[in-house]
């Protein structure tokens, strides 16, 4: 679905840097709260790794016919999204421009790598990891404080949205030609799921913080993510699995409780904390 960037950036409101004879950056300038900014953060240094993305799926998908048609539009679209959250943040100062180079220099140069991943788990993955940036960037746009920038990561998230669907039901029709080895790659993928940013300089640290805030934490990855993609899939319906296939099935029903229980109990520490604060003031 066609859009321009260009009229999602408020462009009035840029000014010059100190190098070019304007103000050094202050975090006074920023509309946005210290939660929104580090939130804004990490999902553009993770859509700025997209060479490293491109490389990966190119691999495992190949360049021809269809799948070289979706790699490409699929890149072009992601390279979008970095270039006008970036556009938006420098236009408006939200971020230390500075510090926010030199982390994207740093992640672009750790690069993400699949490990050579099959192509039944890499088409879980991304099943599960654009849902969850879907998520990501529209629950930071409504902590943002900004309706410019809530304005934009809808727009964003959006096209995650529409290709969590193009993932999805490839992963539906994998498990219609072959259930047992896209069962095992669904719950795979499932326990050992991490998000692209992990590469991230400090992001074990931001990633607390934004779940503290609620934007995404066990909680919504567990009823937001997992579960409406496995109830999609009707995995616990599904007939004809193999030996290997029953016994990921199982793994995977094992591991969803696990994480349901974890989920609680951040939350109940979470809301204690929360309570605290309040009570001291």
């Amino acid at each position: 679905k066609e859009w321009m960037p260009h009229e999602y950036v408020p462009w009035s409101l840029g000014r010059d840097y100190a190098d070019l004879g304007g103000e050094p950056w202050d975090p006074e300038q920023s509309r946005l709260s210290p939660i929104a900014r580090t939130a804004l953060e990490v999902n553009l240094l993770t859509e700025d790794n997209l060479p490293s993305y491109h490389r990966e799926i190119g691999r495992t998908f190949g360049r021809d016919g269809a799948w070289g048609t979706w790699v490409h539009r699929w890149t072009a679209e992601e390279g979008r999204h970095a270039y006008c959250i970036r556009d938006y943040l420098l236009v408006t100062r939200g971020v230390d421009p500075v510090e926010l180079e030199r982390a994207r220099m740093q992640v672009m140069q750790t690069g993400y790598d699949t490990q050579e991943a099959p192509l039944l788990r890499v088409l879980a993955y991304v099943s599960f990891q654009e849902l969850a940036t879907r998520i990501s960037h529209r629950n930071t746009g409504r902590h943002a404080g900004d309706p410019i920038a809530e304005r934009l990561l809808t727009r964003v998230s959006t096209d995650e949205n529409l290709h969590m669907v193009f993932y999805r039901n490839l992963v539906k029709a994998a498990l219609d030609v072959a259930p047992g080895p896209a069962m095992r790659a669904i719950t795979d993928e499932v326990i050992s799921f991490n998000m692209p940013g992990i590469v991230i300089p400090g992001f074990a640290r931001k990633a607390a913080q934004i779940a503290k805030a609620g934007i995404y934490d066990q909680r919504i990855h567990h009823d937001e993510v997992i579960l409406p993609l496995l109830r999609h899939w009707a995995v616990f319906d599904l007939e004809g699995l193999d030996a290997e296939g029953e016994k990921a099935r199982i793994e995977l029903a094992e591991f969803l409780s696990q994480l349901d229980r974890q989920a609680s109990r951040f939350e109940e520490r979470r809301a204690q904390a929360r309570a605290r604060a309040d009570a001291s003031g």
